[in-house]
Parts: structure tokens; sequence; C-alpha cells
């Protein structure tokens, strides 16, 4: 597997803790879902207790306690759940975390099961609800290159709040990167993208787990670590493993996000398991970024436009009327989009 780099060939020495998943810290938070009901309710609780009115909504302070509560308006979301109403400070968890020895991904969870947001994600309440924001955390994100785009997508993803990513890349940075690769910096050159990706999430979000793999994926290893994920992201650079990753997301029947740049044009897309995906149009030869280049602007712009996908998916805002009923524009997003930054136009283009 070769992630989006200017070293394909290199092959840095695999760290045993990072090639297992086993970093201090980094461990997927396993007491959640042990907790007995009598101590996720006193979590609850104690989270509603600390928690405050939004600004605007202190004539509301009031609201109905606990319960699986929404926070977005039901004109925004087209759900039947009340407005957003009561925030959780940051201080005030972290508080409860060290007084009780409970975990942010524990706190934050209870948090918007009783409708009440985490002060981190206020200004996703507009568009996305406490059970969508719930959805997020509660994802495991399989991103294939933490290079350009992937290292781009792991930000936003992280400050999503999807609460496991499991993010896969053989390299290590080089000067060439600095120009565009968000985990590169001057102190970072020779250090293996997967401990960046590691040490970057951790400053993020602490309710976020990652789960680094300083390795190329391929075969078997590639097929057996996409099962079991809410979704895949392909932030590949080349041609020459992405349809074998669309084909590993398809067999383990999870929807992959895609794209590629070159120059100041590129494109996003979504496929879903059986479909159609640009890998299998495009070929293995070579690519047009070897040739084009990826300034920075053009690589930030498709991992946003991925980003946007990803949060789609995960929280169903691609769909409506529930069961699964696509929206009025579903035709059109299952398409690939097209962009180019040189004459600012954007084209959806059908596959099929």
């Amino acid at each position: 597997m070769t992630a989006e780099s200017d070293t394909p060939d290199m092959r840095p020495t695999v760290q045993p803790d990072m090639q297992s998943g086993k970093q201090s810290g980094m461990q997927p938070d396993m007491k959640s879902g042990m907790k007995s009901g009598g101590q996720a309710e006193a979590m609850r609780a104690a989270v509603f207790a600390v928690s405050v009115p939004l600004p605007g909504c202190e004539d509301e302070a009031s609201a109905v306690q606990g319960g699986d509560r929404a926070c977005a308006s039901p004109e925004r979301t087209g759900q039947e759940h009340g407005p957003v109403r009561r925030i959780i400070t940051m201080e005030a968890l972290n508080a409860l975390g060290v007084r009780h020895g409970w975990t942010a991904r524990q706190l934050e969870r209870q948090a918007l099961r009783s409708g009440v947001m985490p002060e981190r994600y206020v200004r996703n309440a507009n568009h996305l609800d406490c059970a969508q924001q719930l959805c997020l955390l509660d994802a495991h994100v399989l991103l294939v290159g933490l290079g350009g785009l992937g290292g781009y997508v792991l930000e936003l993803l992280a400050r999503m709040g999807v609460g496991t990513i499991t993010g896969a890349d053989g390299d290590a940075f080089v000067p060439s990167n600095l120009n565009r690769q968000l985990l590169s910096d001057e102190s970072r050159l020779h250090v293996p993208k997967a401990q960046a990706a590691a040490d970057r999430v951790a400053v993020i979000n602490s309710a976020v787990t990652f789960i680094p793999l300083c390795e190329y994926l391929s075969g078997e290893r590639m097929r057996a670590l996409c099962r079991g994920k809410t979704l895949v992201v392909d932030a590949l650079g080349g041609l020459q493993y992405r349809l074998e990753l669309q084909q590993a997301a398809a067999q383990a029947g999870v929807p992959m996000v895609t794209a590629a740049v070159g120059g100041l044009s590129g494109y996003v897309a979504v496929v879903m398991p059986g479909e159609t995906g640009p890998a299998e149009l495009l070929g293995t030869g070579g690519a047009a970024e070897d040739v084009l280049g990826t300034p920075a602007p053009v690589v930030a712009c498709a991992a946003a436009l991925q980003c946007a996908e990803i949060m789609r998916l995960i929280t169903g805002k691609h769909q409506a009327g529930g069961q699964g009923a696509p929206h009025a524009g579903a035709e059109r997003d299952r398409g690939i989009l097209f962009f180019d930054l040189a004459d600012r136009t954007f084209q959806n283009v059908r596959l099929g």
C-alpha cells in the first residue's frame, strides 16, 4: 500500500507497539460497554447536574432531564426531537473524570444520551443532534493513508468526534511532503506518519481512540481490517492499491469514501458495496499527481469534501424520512464529484 506520498518505496522500521495498535493511552474504551445500568444512570445524572443552559436558552433551563434527547430543532433535522438546551463545559466534564475515574469517552457518551451537548461540539448543534453526534462517537473508521489527504481527513475526523480511527501508513515524512501534508513539519522529517498521526489525535480530542498501524496494507490484511468498520476512507496516493481497497470494503459490506487530486483538480466519491467506483475506471498506471503536482489547497479541499461525506454517512444525514428512505438528492449523491479550483467549477457525474 502506498499512501499519498513522494517516497512510495520507503519502508521505515515498524514499531511493534504501533503495528499492533497497542500504544499507551490509545486503547479503545472498553469500560463503557461494561457499565451496569446503575453506574450508567449515575454518570448521566452527574453529567446533567453540572450541565448548563445553552446561551439563549436560559428560560428553558427546566428542560426534561435524562432520556435519549436530541439536540437540534426538528425544522433543521427533520427529526422529532427537542432543540438544544443544555451543554456541559469542558472544565466540568474533566472535573467529573478526575473525581470519579471516568474517561472522556464515557462522559461524552452519557452526556449525549442525556441530551446534553459537550462544549467542544456546540458549534455542531445547528447541524447535528445529540443522537447523530453519538453516532460519530460510536463509529470506527479505517483510514488508509496518512499523508496529504489522510492528514487532513484525520484532523477533521478527530475534531468531528469520530470515536475510533484505525490509521494505516508505512511511510515516513520527507522534505517534499512539507508543502501539503498537515501532519508533517520540519521537526518530524523521517518520523513515521502513523506515529505523527497518533501524536496529533492525542492533543486534539481525548475522547477519540486512534489505532496507528505503521504498515502498507494489501491482501488479507487489508480485507481483515475492513471488516467490522463503520466505513473505509481511501486516502491513498497513486492508483496501484485503490481498486484492491474498494473491493476489500465491498467484501466487508461497508461504504468507502474515496478521493484523488492532481494539480488544482480532483474528485470525491462514495462507493457503496457492489457499486462501481472510480478505481475501476482509472486503472493502475501512473497517477496524475506525479505529473501535475499536489498544491496544498487542492488536497485540503478534497479532504474536506471527503469528511462531509463521512459525516453524512455515519449520522444518516444522507437519508430522510427514516427506515432507510433516500432523500430527494440521493441519485445525485451517487456520482463522482469532480472539482477544479483553477476555474472554480464542481460537477457531479453519475456512474452506471
